[in-house]
């Protein structure tokens, strides 16, 4: 089982930047890849960033060179750095991450979201 808990979201302005936080407990160790996905009211959720746990990232093309993926894999945390954010990046942030333990099947976890509101 792995708990993950979100923090840092909130309203900004266009233009402005945020900083997302997560902080995965439970059984951390087998966890593989982190990362962010969104939804907006009526949309599906869609993938943001992950990043892998030897540092291979990956961004949705709308946020790329704009949002940054980290990880400290040594705090089991994983952050979002959010710059320029446009009244489309407007969402409930969702942090995720993969657990992978010898043969058994990949299980995915999510957390509960926070909120990101970008005004024009």
């Amino acid at each position: 089982q792995v708990q993950l808990v979100e923090s840092g979201g909130g309203l900004v302005q266009a233009g402005g930047s945020l900083r997302l936080s997560c902080a995965a407990s439970g059984s951390t160790p087998s966890i593989s890849r982190m990362g962010w996905y969104r939804q907006a009211p009526g949309k599906r959720r869609d993938l943001v960033a992950t990043i892998t746990s030897s540092d291979t990232t990956n961004y949705a093309d709308s946020v790329k060179g704009r949002f940054t993926v980290s990880r400290d894999k040594a705090k089991n945390m994983v952050y979002l750095q959010m710059n320029s954010l446009k009244p489309e990046d407007t969402a409930v942030y969702i942090c995720y991450a993969e657990w992978r333990y010898g043969h058994y099947d990949p299980l995915d976890y999510w957390g509960q979201g926070t909120q990101v509101t970008v005004s024009s």
